[in-house]
């Protein structure tokens, strides 16, 4: 499994307040799980956030976003973000309130 351990501990701390917080690896890389629903995590070459088809745009704005493609199509509501973008403690801070709001707007687990 590859993927940046320093990204990892930026979203680990992003996160670690939020109660209920798990991680599971998934997608070749790390997931972070918020009341049992992905946020988002890292992989090899960046990370990815689940910030929902309601706030896609609004984080497709974002440098160092683009639509999430593991597998050749576009996952809806996912977006794949780079390196830096991650490793920026603005952009990382306002894609993790995106993928929360998301979260928070999913039925119980």
């Amino acid at each position: 499994m590859a993927y940046d351990e320093g990204l990892a501990e930026l979203l680990r701390g992003d996160v670690q307040d939020l109660g209920n917080v798990s991680e599971r690896k998934m997608f070749g890389g790390l997931c972070f799980m918020v009341d049992g629903h992905m946020l988002g995590g890292v992989h090899n070459g960046g990370g990815m956030m689940r910030v929902g088809k309601e706030r896609y745009d609004e984080a497709l704005k974002i440098e160092g976003t683009a639509p999430l493609s593991f597998t050749g199509r576009p996952m809806g509501g996912m977006v794949d973000v780079s390196e830096d973008a991650l490793a920026d403690d603005a952009r990382r801070g306002a894609l993790v309130a995106l993928a929360l709001e998301n979260v928070r707007s999913l039925p119980p687990k």
